[in-house]
C-alpha cells in the first residue's frame, strides 16, 4: 500500500528537492503550499507548475493572514529587504525576513490535513547550515513540533502510528542540497528563491536567499539557471 504525506511546497529550490526525495521514496504525495501575505506571488505560481510537473496527487493553496500581523520584510512593503551582506552577517542574529512562527504555522496545518488523509508522514524543506538563522529551520524546533504532533492528535493519542516530521535537508549545504536534487533530476530553473523578484519574476542576485543559492551552485561549479534582473 502506498504511504500518503503531506508536503510543504513553496515552489522554492529546498522544497522542491524534498519533493523529489520523497517521491523517491515512494510517497504518494499531498503538497500544500500558502498565501499567507507574503508581498509577491511568484513563488506559488512556481508551486503550482512544479506540483503538475511532478504529478502530485493532489496541491492545495491556503489563504492565510499572517501579513496582516507584519513583523516581517516578506510581508511589508516599507520594510527593506537586506542586500548584499557579508558571510559573517548572514551568521548572525535573526534578520527581518523573519515570518513570525510561520513554520509552527505551516506545519500545523499540514498536520491536520495529514490526520484527515490518515498519512503518517509530513516533509518540510527546512536546512540549519546555510540559512538565514531563522529559529524555525532548526532540528530543535522539528524534534519538539514532532513530539507535539504525537501528543496533539487523535491517532497519535490513540497509538496507532508514530507522526514523522521528516526534514532530509535539514543538516546538508545549500550546494549538498543542489546536488542531491541533481541527481534526483530536479529542474532547478522553475524554481525560484528570491525575496525581492521583480513584477516579471526575476530575482534580484542580492538578497540572502539569492546569494546562498548562488553560492551553492558555484561549490557544483554550475550557473545558477534562475532567471535574475541583472
Amino acid at each position: 500500500m502506498t504511504r500518503k504525506a503531506v508536503l510543504l511546497l513553496s515552489g522554492g529550490l529546498d522544497s522542491t528537492t524534498v519533493l523529489a526525495i520523497a517521491q523517491s521514496q515512494g510517497f504518494e504525495i499531498h503538497a500544500l503550499s500558502f498565501a499567507y501575505g507574503q508581498r509577491h506571488s511568484h513563488e506559488l505560481d512556481a508551486a503550482q507548475a512544479i506540483a503538475v510537473y511532478y504529478g502530485v496527487k493532489e496541491h492545495r493553496v491556503i489563504g492565510l493572514g499572517l501579513g496582516g500581523f507584519g513583523g516581517s520584510a516578506l510581508t511589508e512593503e516599507h520594510l527593506l529587504i537586506p542586500k548584499d551582506r557579508s558571510h559573517a552577517e548572514l551568521s548572525q542574529g535573526i534578520p527581518i525576513t523573519y515570518v513570525p512562527a510561520r513554520n509552527t504555522v505551516f506545519l500545523s496545518f499540514a498536520l491536520a490535513w495529514a490526520e484527515v488523509l490518515k498519512a503518517y508522514d509530513i516533509f518540510i524543506g527546512v536546512n540549519a547550515l546555510d540559512y538565514s538563522g531563522y529559529p524555525d529551520c532548526r532540528p530543535q524546533f522539528i524534534k519538539a513540533f514532532e513530539d507535539m504532533a504525537n501528543l496533539a492528535t487523535a491517532y497519535g493519542v490513540e497509538g496507532k502510528q508514530r507522526i514523522t516530521i521528516h526534514a532530509p535537508l535539514i543538516h546538508m549545504t545549500k550546494a549538498e542540497i543542489i546536488r542531491k536534487g541533481l541527481e534526483l533530476g530536479v529542474d532547478y530553473a522553475m524554481t525560484t528563491s528570491c525575496y525581492d523578484p521583480d513584477k516579471e519574476g526575476r530575482a534580484c542576485g542580492h538578497c540572502d536567499s539569492c546569494q546562498l543559492r548562488r553560492k551553492g551552485f558555484k561549490e557544483n561549479g554550475m550557473v545558477d539557471p534562475t532567471q535574475y534582473a541583472a
